[in-house]
């Protein structure tokens, strides 16, 4: 018995490990310095764990993460509320090391405000 609980340790804590690493964490996001765009969304998610768009604004395109969908529904941001081609104004963080990616604390869509975090 002690034998199959080290085996099962060994197989899945560098599995364990190895997924975690892909996970955005929030410490990686500069608080200091808030972003505030207004674009064009080019693309977009509502999956699991967090949603994620693709925003044109001026002459870039932003990577933007966004809450669970599990929030976004319960914070009334639901998904079909915004498509390709909408104009949205986004206010986040950008991240430390990831050129043109930011974390949204908060998303305008039309003339509602929603809070993500």
């Amino acid at each position: 018995m002690i034998l199959a609980a080290k085996l099962l340790l060994f197989l899945f804590l560098p599995l364990s490990v190895a997924f975690s690493a892909l996970h955005h964490g929030w410490a990686n996001y500069d608080q200091t310095n808030t972003l505030d765009y207004t674009g064009q969304v080019e693309e977009i998610t509502y999956e699991n764990p967090h949603g994620m768009l693709k925003l044109q604004h001026e002459d870039e395109t932003w990577t933007v993460v966004l809450a669970p969908p599990s929030r976004m529904n319960s914070r009334g941001l639901t998904n079909d509320m915004v498509h390709v081609g909408d104009e949205v104004r986004v206010v986040g963080y950008p991240h430390k090391e990831e050129k043109n990616e930011m974390r949204a604390e908060r998303i305008y869509v039309g003339e509602k405000k929603i809070e993500l975090r």
